[in-house]
C-alpha cells in the first residue's frame, strides 16, 4: 500500500480466515500497533495519520490484532508526482517540492530559476581538478554519504573521481546555450539539460570519473570495473545511476554511467534493486519528451 506524505487512511478489518473457517469480528474488539511511531499514528478506529517527519520512501508496518489473531500491512510513503508541481509561465511546470531528497527533476519538472540549495557544502572526496568551483558543491546529506562511498571504493583499490556536482541556473544555461551551438539543439537535449531542469541544480546530483577513462564523461565508464564498481554498491549509499542504459524513453536522457544521484537508502535499494529509474519509481506513465 503506497500513502502520499501527511495524508490519512482507514483501516477496516471485518473478518479473519484462519486454516478451517471464517471469523466474524466487531471492529470496536481491535487494537492496533504501529512501527516506527515517529512515523505515523493510529487511533481506535483504525485511522491511520501520517505525521510530518515521514517521508517518500519511509516504510510503516501495521498490526491489527484480535483475540490472538494478528494481521499486518506495510505502507510505503510515497508523494504524488501530479501534486508536487504548478503551473508557471514557462512550458514547463515547476516543482513545488525542491528540498526534498527525493525530488523529480526531468525535461517535464523544472526548478525555480533563482533556487539554490541552503545548505550546499564541499565533500572531502579527490576531484578531477583543481581550484574552488561550484562543482564541487552538494548538499550535506548527499555530501557525506558520498564521502562513504569514496572511502569505500577506495578500501576496495577502486579510484574515483568528482568531476561535477551542483550547477547553478546561470551555469546550466550557460552550458546548454554552447551545446546548442556546437551540436545543434536536437542533439543538446540528449545529454544536457535545458535551464532549470537539470538534477545538479537540486545539489543531489554529482558526475563522477576515474583516471582509467582520463577522468572523462563517457559511455565506456560503465564497462570499467570503476563503473561496475559503482553500480553495484551506489545504493548501499543512497545513491542511484539516475540515467540507466536503455531507459532513455523514460529518463528522456541517453545512458551516463557517471550519474550519481542521491536518494537515500530505502529508495536506491528499491530503484538499483528492481533496475527502474526514478520516474518509474513514482509510477511514472508518461514518457519524458526527448526531443
Amino acid at each position: 500500500m503506497v500513502l502520499s506524505p501527511k495524508s490519512t487512511f482507514s483501516l477496516e478489518l471485518y473478518s479473519i480466515t484462519t486454516e478451517h473457517t471464517e471469523i466474524e469480528i466487531n471492529p470496536m474488539d481491535i487494537t492496533y500497533d504501529i512501527q516506527p511511531t515517529n512515523l505515523a499514528s493510529i487511533d481506535d478506529r483504525g485511522l491511520l495519520s501520517l505525521s510530518n517527519e515521514a517521508k517518500t520512501g519511509n516504510q510503516i508496518d501495521v498490526y491489527a490484532n484480535y483475540e490472538g489473531f494478528t494481521t499486518q500491512i506495510t505502507i510505503t510513503v510515497k508523494y504524488s508526482l501530479e501534486n508536487t508541481i504548478v503551473a508557471s509561465n514557462s512550458e514547463i511546470p515547476k516543482i513545488t517540492n525542491q528540498e526534498s531528497t527525493a525530488v523529480l527533476v526531468n525535461k517535464q519538472r523544472s526548478l525555480e530559476d533563482n533556487y539554490i540549495p541552503t545548505d550546499l557544502v564541499q565533500p572531502n572526496i579527490p576531484f578531477s581538478f583543481t581550484g574552488e568551483s561550484e562543482k564541487k558543491w552538494l548538499r550535506e546529506e548527499a555530501a557525506r554519504a558520498l564521502e562513504q562511498l569514496f572511502d569505500q571504493a577506495k578500501q576496495e583499490n577502486i579510484q574515483l573521481n568528482g568531476v561535477s556536482g551542483y550547477r547553478s541556473y546561470q551555469t546550466q544555461k550557460s552550458i546548454f546555450n554552447w551545446n546548442v551551438q556546437e551540436q545543434g539543439e536536437e542533439q543538446a537535449r540528449r545529454y544536457s539539460a535545458y535551464p532549470g531542469t537539470s538534477e545538479h541544480q537540486t545539489g543531489l546530483a554529482i558526475d563522477v570519473s576515474s583516471p582509467s577513462v582520463n577522468n572523462v564523461l563517457e559511455e565506456s565508464l560503465g564497462s570499467t570495473k570503476e563503473g561496475q564498481w559503482l553500480a553495484e554498491h551506489a545504493a548501499e549509499f543512497g545513491f542511484i545511476i539516475r540515467y540507466p542504459q536503455d531507459k532513455e524513453h523514460i529518463t528522456g536522457y541517453a545512458y551516463e554511467p557517471w550519474h550519481l544521484r542521491y536518494v537515500g537508502k530505502e529508495i536506491a535499494s528499491e530503484i538499483m534493486g528492481h533496475n527502474i529509474t526514478l520516474e518509474e519509481y513514482f509510477d511514472e506513465s508518461t514518457p519524458v519528451i526527448t526531443e
